[in-house]
Protein backbone atom coordinates (compact mmCIF):
# COMPACT_ATOMS: atom_id res chain seq x y z
CA UNK A 1 0.00 0.00 0.00
CA UNK A 2 1.40 3.40 -0.98
CA UNK A 3 2.12 5.80 1.84
CA UNK A 4 -0.53 8.51 2.23
CA UNK A 5 1.04 11.93 1.78
CA UNK A 6 -0.23 14.64 4.12
CA UNK A 7 0.57 18.23 3.10
CA UNK A 8 2.66 20.19 5.60
CA UNK A 9 1.95 23.55 4.00
CA UNK A 10 -1.49 24.98 3.32
CA UNK A 11 -1.36 25.48 -0.44
CA UNK A 12 -4.13 28.07 -0.24
CA UNK A 13 -1.38 30.49 0.83
CA UNK A 14 0.43 30.07 -2.51
CA UNK A 15 -0.87 32.77 -4.81
CA UNK A 16 0.59 35.28 -7.21
CA UNK A 17 -0.63 38.85 -7.56
CA UNK A 18 -1.30 39.60 -11.23
CA UNK A 19 0.30 42.58 -12.87
CA UNK A 20 -2.20 45.41 -13.16
CA UNK A 21 -1.62 47.96 -15.92
CA UNK A 22 -2.54 51.59 -15.72
CA UNK A 23 -6.08 52.36 -16.82
CA UNK A 24 -4.86 54.05 -20.00
CA UNK A 25 -2.97 50.91 -21.04
CA UNK A 26 -6.03 48.64 -20.88
CA UNK A 27 -7.56 47.60 -24.16
CA UNK A 28 -11.11 46.35 -24.65
CA UNK A 29 -11.86 42.63 -24.39
CA UNK A 30 -12.47 41.07 -27.79
CA UNK A 31 -13.93 37.69 -26.81
CA UNK A 32 -11.07 35.98 -28.66
CA UNK A 33 -8.50 35.41 -25.93
CA UNK A 34 -5.93 32.65 -26.65
CA UNK A 35 -3.23 31.02 -24.53
CA UNK A 36 0.28 30.02 -25.68
CA UNK A 37 -1.15 26.88 -27.33
CA UNK A 38 -3.92 28.83 -29.11
CA UNK A 39 -6.60 27.50 -26.75
CA UNK A 40 -9.53 29.91 -26.27
CA UNK A 41 -11.16 30.71 -22.93
CA UNK A 42 -14.69 29.29 -23.01
CA UNK A 43 -15.47 27.60 -19.68
CA UNK A 44 -15.27 29.05 -16.16
CA UNK A 45 -15.58 26.80 -13.12
CA UNK A 46 -16.34 28.63 -9.89
CA UNK A 47 -15.89 27.04 -6.47
CA UNK A 48 -18.37 28.67 -4.09
CA UNK A 49 -17.27 26.85 -0.91
CA UNK A 50 -14.35 24.73 0.27
CA UNK A 51 -16.64 22.76 2.60
CA UNK A 52 -18.29 19.42 1.92
CA UNK A 53 -20.50 17.07 3.93
CA UNK A 54 -18.85 13.99 2.34
CA UNK A 55 -15.35 12.69 2.95
CA UNK A 56 -14.68 10.77 -0.26
CA UNK A 57 -11.19 9.27 -0.14
CA UNK A 58 -10.27 10.49 -3.65
CA UNK A 59 -11.11 14.10 -2.80
CA UNK A 60 -11.40 14.97 0.93
CA UNK A 61 -10.04 12.03 2.98
CA UNK A 62 -11.23 12.17 6.57
CA UNK A 63 -7.74 11.81 8.05
CA UNK A 64 -6.85 15.18 6.52
CA UNK A 65 -10.19 17.00 6.49
CA UNK A 66 -11.08 16.16 10.08
CA UNK A 67 -12.79 18.18 12.82
CA UNK A 68 -9.61 20.21 13.29
CA UNK A 69 -9.25 21.21 9.66
CA UNK A 70 -9.43 24.99 9.25
CA UNK A 71 -11.76 26.00 6.45
CA UNK A 72 -11.73 29.46 4.96
CA UNK A 73 -13.51 32.04 7.11
CA UNK A 74 -16.64 33.49 5.54
CA UNK A 75 -15.05 36.93 5.09
CA UNK A 76 -12.42 35.39 2.80
CA UNK A 77 -15.02 33.97 0.41
CA UNK A 78 -16.03 36.00 -2.61
CA UNK A 79 -19.51 37.42 -2.23
CA UNK A 80 -22.11 36.65 -4.88
CA UNK A 81 -21.72 40.18 -6.20
CA UNK A 82 -17.93 39.77 -6.48
CA UNK A 83 -18.35 36.42 -8.25
CA UNK A 84 -20.82 37.96 -10.69
CA UNK A 85 -18.50 40.88 -11.42
CA UNK A 86 -15.57 38.57 -12.18
CA UNK A 87 -17.76 36.24 -14.24
CA UNK A 88 -18.92 39.18 -16.35
CA UNK A 89 -15.30 40.06 -17.14
CA UNK A 90 -14.46 36.46 -18.00
CA UNK A 91 -17.44 36.36 -20.35
CA UNK A 92 -16.16 39.42 -22.18
CA UNK A 93 -13.08 37.30 -22.98
CA UNK A 94 -15.19 34.50 -24.47
CA UNK A 95 -16.56 32.40 -21.61
CA UNK A 96 -19.92 30.87 -22.49
CA UNK A 97 -20.39 28.28 -19.79
CA UNK A 98 -20.18 28.68 -16.01
CA UNK A 99 -20.10 25.67 -13.70
CA UNK A 100 -20.65 26.12 -9.96
CA UNK A 101 -18.66 23.67 -7.87
CA UNK A 102 -17.19 23.23 -4.40
CA UNK A 103 -16.62 21.45 -2.06
CA UNK A 104 -20.33 20.88 -2.06
CA UNK A 105 -21.84 24.01 -3.63
CA UNK A 106 -25.31 23.51 -2.14
CA UNK A 107 -23.81 24.13 1.30
CA UNK A 108 -23.47 27.79 0.23
CA UNK A 109 -26.57 29.56 1.54
CA UNK A 110 -28.99 31.02 -1.02
CA UNK A 111 -26.99 29.68 -3.98
CA UNK A 112 -30.01 30.15 -6.23
CA UNK A 113 -29.54 33.91 -5.83
CA UNK A 114 -26.10 33.60 -7.41
CA UNK A 115 -27.57 31.51 -10.22
CA UNK A 116 -30.07 34.31 -10.94
CA UNK A 117 -27.28 36.89 -11.09
CA UNK A 118 -25.13 34.80 -13.44
CA UNK A 119 -28.00 33.93 -15.77
CA UNK A 120 -28.69 37.66 -16.19
CA UNK A 121 -25.22 38.16 -17.72
CA UNK A 122 -24.61 37.98 -21.45
CA UNK A 123 -21.91 36.42 -23.61
CA UNK A 124 -20.09 38.37 -26.30
CA UNK A 125 -22.78 37.33 -28.80
CA UNK A 126 -25.60 38.48 -26.54
CA UNK A 127 -26.74 35.15 -25.12
CA UNK A 128 -27.15 34.13 -21.48
CA UNK A 129 -24.37 31.84 -20.27
CA UNK A 130 -25.04 28.16 -19.68
CA UNK A 131 -25.00 27.99 -15.88
CA UNK A 132 -24.55 24.48 -14.51
CA UNK A 133 -23.92 22.88 -11.13
CA UNK A 134 -21.94 19.87 -9.90
CA UNK A 135 -23.19 18.42 -6.61
CA UNK A 136 -22.96 15.27 -4.51
CA UNK A 137 -26.77 15.27 -4.50
CA UNK A 138 -27.19 15.17 -0.73
CA UNK A 139 -29.19 18.45 -0.66
CA UNK A 140 -30.57 18.36 -4.17
CA UNK A 141 -34.04 17.10 -3.30
CA UNK A 142 -34.78 20.25 -1.30
CA UNK A 143 -33.01 22.69 -3.66
CA UNK A 144 -33.79 21.42 -7.17
CA UNK A 145 -36.95 23.44 -7.79
CA UNK A 146 -35.48 26.72 -6.54
CA UNK A 147 -32.40 26.21 -8.72
CA UNK A 148 -34.53 25.51 -11.78
CA UNK A 149 -36.65 28.60 -11.15
CA UNK A 150 -33.46 30.67 -10.79
CA UNK A 151 -32.41 29.61 -14.30
CA UNK A 152 -29.99 26.74 -13.72
CA UNK A 153 -29.49 25.00 -17.06
CA UNK A 154 -28.17 21.65 -15.98
CA UNK A 155 -27.00 19.64 -12.98
CA UNK A 156 -24.32 16.97 -12.66
CA UNK A 157 -24.52 14.60 -9.70
CA UNK A 158 -21.53 12.67 -8.35
CA UNK A 159 -22.53 9.08 -7.59
CA UNK A 160 -19.93 6.32 -7.26
CA UNK A 161 -22.07 3.29 -6.45
CA UNK A 162 -25.63 2.02 -6.25
CA UNK A 163 -24.71 -0.45 -3.52
CA UNK A 164 -25.54 1.28 -0.27
CA UNK A 165 -22.70 -0.33 1.65
CA UNK A 166 -20.13 0.65 -0.97
CA UNK A 167 -21.53 4.17 -1.32
CA UNK A 168 -21.54 4.79 2.44
CA UNK A 169 -17.95 3.55 2.65
CA UNK A 170 -16.80 5.76 -0.22
CA UNK A 171 -18.44 8.95 1.07
CA UNK A 172 -17.14 8.02 4.56
CA UNK A 173 -20.03 9.83 6.24
CA UNK A 174 -22.49 6.92 6.23
CA UNK A 175 -24.74 8.81 3.82
CA UNK A 176 -27.31 6.56 2.09
CA UNK A 177 -27.41 6.20 -1.67
CA UNK A 178 -31.22 6.41 -1.62
CA UNK A 179 -31.04 10.09 -0.67
CA UNK A 180 -28.85 10.91 -3.67
CA UNK A 181 -31.18 9.00 -5.99
CA UNK A 182 -34.08 10.98 -4.51
CA UNK A 183 -32.20 14.16 -5.35
CA UNK A 184 -31.80 13.05 -8.96
CA UNK A 185 -35.51 12.25 -9.14
CA UNK A 186 -36.30 15.69 -7.71
CA UNK A 187 -34.11 17.36 -10.32
CA UNK A 188 -35.99 15.57 -13.09
CA UNK A 189 -39.35 16.44 -11.54
CA UNK A 190 -38.31 20.10 -11.30
CA UNK A 191 -37.70 20.15 -15.05
CA UNK A 192 -33.91 20.18 -15.08
CA UNK A 193 -32.86 18.55 -18.35
CA UNK A 194 -29.62 16.98 -19.57
CA UNK A 195 -28.85 15.64 -16.09
CA UNK A 196 -25.51 13.89 -15.83
CA UNK A 197 -24.23 11.42 -13.25
CA UNK A 198 -20.46 11.21 -12.69
CA UNK A 199 -18.88 8.03 -11.35
CA UNK A 200 -15.21 8.02 -10.34
CA UNK A 201 -14.04 4.47 -10.97
CA UNK A 202 -11.42 3.06 -8.61
CA UNK A 203 -10.18 -0.48 -9.13
CA UNK A 204 -10.92 -2.78 -6.21
CA UNK A 205 -13.31 -0.27 -4.67
CA UNK A 206 -16.27 0.26 -6.99
CA UNK A 207 -15.34 -0.99 -10.46
CA UNK A 208 -17.81 -3.86 -10.02
CA UNK A 209 -20.50 -1.17 -10.29
CA UNK A 210 -19.81 -0.20 -13.89
CA UNK A 211 -22.50 -2.37 -15.44
CA UNK A 212 -25.11 -1.94 -12.66
CA UNK A 213 -24.78 1.84 -12.97
CA UNK A 214 -25.20 1.64 -16.74
CA UNK A 215 -28.28 -0.56 -16.41
CA UNK A 216 -29.79 1.85 -13.86
CA UNK A 217 -29.54 4.98 -16.02
CA UNK A 218 -29.91 3.53 -19.52
CA UNK A 219 -33.11 4.83 -21.08
CA UNK A 220 -33.83 7.35 -18.30
CA UNK A 221 -32.70 10.48 -20.11
CA UNK A 222 -29.74 10.76 -17.71
CA UNK A 223 -26.19 10.57 -19.08
CA UNK A 224 -23.78 8.48 -17.03
CA UNK A 225 -20.10 9.41 -17.23
CA UNK A 226 -17.21 7.29 -15.97
CA UNK A 227 -14.18 9.23 -14.71
CA UNK A 228 -10.71 7.76 -14.35
CA UNK A 229 -9.39 8.02 -10.79
CA UNK A 230 -6.99 10.98 -10.95
CA UNK A 231 -3.92 12.19 -9.06
CA UNK A 232 -5.56 15.47 -8.05
CA UNK A 233 -4.21 17.29 -5.01
CA UNK A 234 -1.76 15.71 -2.56
CA UNK A 235 -3.87 13.77 -0.07
CA UNK A 236 -5.80 11.05 -1.90
CA UNK A 237 -3.02 8.43 -2.00
CA UNK A 238 -3.34 8.03 -5.78
CA UNK A 239 -1.84 4.93 -7.39
CA UNK A 240 -1.77 4.10 -11.08
CA UNK A 241 -2.75 0.48 -10.43
CA UNK A 242 -6.08 1.69 -9.03
CA UNK A 243 -6.96 3.46 -12.28
CA UNK A 244 -9.46 1.65 -14.51
CA UNK A 245 -8.69 2.91 -18.05
CA UNK A 246 -11.68 4.20 -19.97
CA UNK A 247 -10.95 1.64 -22.69
CA UNK A 248 -11.56 -1.10 -20.12
CA UNK A 249 -14.77 0.58 -18.96
CA UNK A 250 -16.09 0.64 -22.52
CA UNK A 251 -15.08 -3.00 -23.04
CA UNK A 252 -16.99 -4.04 -19.91
CA UNK A 253 -20.06 -2.14 -21.08
CA UNK A 254 -19.81 -3.57 -24.59
CA UNK A 255 -19.87 -7.10 -23.16
CA UNK A 256 -23.56 -6.59 -22.38
CA UNK A 257 -24.72 -3.27 -23.79
CA UNK A 258 -23.68 -2.54 -27.41
CA UNK A 259 -22.33 0.97 -27.94
CA UNK A 260 -21.47 3.18 -30.89
CA UNK A 261 -19.12 6.19 -30.75
CA UNK A 262 -20.72 9.64 -30.97
CA UNK A 263 -19.24 12.95 -32.06
CA UNK A 264 -18.34 15.61 -29.51
CA UNK A 265 -21.02 18.22 -28.88
CA UNK A 266 -18.57 21.12 -28.49
CA UNK A 267 -14.84 21.90 -28.74
CA UNK A 268 -13.00 21.21 -25.49
CA UNK A 269 -15.53 18.63 -24.31
CA UNK A 270 -13.90 16.48 -21.63
CA UNK A 271 -15.96 13.32 -22.16
CA UNK A 272 -15.85 10.97 -25.12
CA UNK A 273 -19.43 10.03 -25.94
CA UNK A 274 -20.84 6.59 -26.65
CA UNK A 275 -24.47 5.92 -27.57
CA UNK A 276 -26.42 2.80 -26.72
CA UNK A 277 -27.15 0.87 -29.89
CA UNK A 278 -30.58 -0.40 -30.86
CA UNK A 279 -31.44 -3.58 -32.74
CA UNK A 280 -30.16 -2.03 -35.98
CA UNK A 281 -26.70 -1.47 -34.43
CA UNK A 282 -27.21 2.31 -34.64
CA UNK A 283 -27.50 4.76 -31.78
CA UNK A 284 -30.97 4.72 -30.29
CA UNK A 285 -31.55 8.15 -28.69
CA UNK A 286 -34.28 6.66 -26.50
CA UNK A 287 -31.65 4.53 -24.78
CA UNK A 288 -29.35 7.49 -24.23
CA UNK A 289 -25.59 7.55 -23.95
CA UNK A 290 -22.58 7.27 -21.66
CA UNK A 291 -19.35 9.22 -21.52
CA UNK A 292 -15.81 8.49 -20.39
CA UNK A 293 -13.41 11.09 -19.02
CA UNK A 294 -9.86 9.83 -19.54
CA UNK A 295 -7.57 12.41 -17.98
CA UNK A 296 -5.00 9.75 -17.05
CA UNK A 297 -4.84 7.48 -20.10
CA UNK A 298 -6.04 9.73 -22.94
CA UNK A 299 -5.18 13.30 -22.05
CA UNK A 300 -7.33 16.07 -23.53
CA UNK A 301 -5.09 19.02 -22.68
CA UNK A 302 -4.80 20.00 -26.34
CA UNK A 303 -8.18 21.70 -26.47
CA UNK A 304 -8.75 22.44 -22.77
CA UNK A 305 -10.57 25.78 -22.58
CA UNK A 306 -11.29 25.92 -18.84
CA UNK A 307 -10.25 28.37 -16.13
CA UNK A 308 -11.08 27.96 -12.46
CA UNK A 309 -11.95 30.53 -9.82
CA UNK A 310 -11.40 29.38 -6.24
CA UNK A 311 -13.64 30.08 -3.29
CA UNK A 312 -11.52 33.04 -2.24
CA UNK A 313 -11.01 34.48 -5.69
CA UNK A 314 -7.88 32.89 -7.08
CA UNK A 315 -7.63 32.04 -10.75
CA UNK A 316 -6.24 28.62 -11.65
CA UNK A 317 -5.41 27.41 -15.13
CA UNK A 318 -5.40 23.64 -14.55
CA UNK A 319 -7.01 21.08 -12.25
CA UNK A 320 -3.47 19.95 -11.38
CA UNK A 321 -2.14 23.44 -10.60
CA UNK A 322 0.27 24.23 -7.78
CA UNK A 323 -0.49 27.93 -7.59
CA UNK A 324 -3.05 30.52 -8.65
CA UNK A 325 -3.40 34.24 -9.20
CA UNK A 326 -5.02 36.41 -6.54
CA UNK A 327 -7.92 38.30 -8.11
CA UNK A 328 -9.61 39.03 -4.78
CA UNK A 329 -6.91 41.50 -3.77
CA UNK A 330 -7.57 43.41 -6.99
CA UNK A 331 -11.35 43.18 -6.51
CA UNK A 332 -11.19 44.60 -3.02
CA UNK A 333 -8.29 46.94 -3.68
CA UNK A 334 -10.08 49.32 -6.02
CA UNK A 335 -9.05 47.94 -9.42
CA UNK A 336 -11.35 49.03 -12.22
CA UNK A 337 -13.18 46.59 -14.50
CA UNK A 338 -10.70 47.42 -17.26
CA UNK A 339 -7.73 46.64 -15.01
CA UNK A 340 -9.25 43.39 -13.77
CA UNK A 341 -10.07 42.39 -17.32
CA UNK A 342 -6.53 43.07 -18.48
CA UNK A 343 -5.12 41.10 -15.53
CA UNK A 344 -7.28 38.09 -16.45
CA UNK A 345 -6.19 38.37 -20.08
CA UNK A 346 -2.53 38.55 -19.11
CA UNK A 347 -2.81 35.39 -17.01
CA UNK A 348 -4.55 33.42 -19.77
CA UNK A 349 -2.17 34.56 -22.52
CA UNK A 350 0.79 33.05 -20.66
CA UNK A 351 -0.97 29.73 -19.99
CA UNK A 352 0.91 26.65 -21.17
CA UNK A 353 -0.49 23.98 -18.79
CA UNK A 354 -0.69 20.40 -20.07
CA UNK A 355 -0.06 18.26 -17.02
CA UNK A 356 -2.03 15.21 -18.16
CA UNK A 357 -0.11 15.03 -21.44
CA UNK A 358 3.19 15.10 -19.56
CA UNK A 359 2.23 12.96 -16.54
CA UNK A 360 4.02 9.76 -17.54
CA UNK A 361 7.26 11.58 -18.37
CA UNK A 362 7.37 13.83 -15.31
CA UNK A 363 9.85 12.97 -12.52
CA UNK A 364 8.41 12.65 -8.98
CA UNK A 365 9.73 16.08 -7.97
CA UNK A 366 8.57 17.88 -11.12
CA UNK A 367 6.56 20.38 -9.10
CA UNK A 368 9.71 21.72 -7.44
CA UNK A 369 8.43 20.80 -3.99
CA UNK A 370 5.06 22.52 -4.45
CA UNK A 371 1.99 20.37 -3.89
CA UNK A 372 -0.99 20.44 -6.19
CA UNK A 373 -4.07 22.29 -5.02
CA UNK A 374 -6.79 20.04 -3.57
CA UNK A 375 -9.79 19.42 -5.81
CA UNK A 376 -12.17 20.42 -2.98
CA UNK A 377 -10.69 23.92 -3.15
CA UNK A 378 -10.97 24.58 -6.88
CA UNK A 379 -13.66 22.13 -7.98
CA UNK A 380 -13.51 19.12 -10.25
Amino acid sequence: MAERVIPLVDQRTRALLPAVPAEAECGPATGRLLDTRSRPLRDLRISVTDRCNFRCSYCMPKEVFDKNYRYLPHADLLSFEEITRVARLFMAHGVRKIRLTGGEPLLRKDLERLVEQLVALRTVDGRPPEVTLTTNGSLLARKARALKEAGLARVTVSLDSLQDEVFRRMNDMDFPVASVLAGIDAAQAAGLSHIKVNMVVKRGTNDQEILPMARRFRGTGITLRFIEYMDVGATNGWRMDEVVPSSEVIARLQSELPLVPLAATAPGETARRWGYAGADARHDPRLGEVGVISSVTQAFCGDCNRARLSTEGRMYLCLFATQGWDLRTLLRGGASDAQLSEAIAGIWRQRSDRYSELRAALPPDASGGARRIEMSYIGG
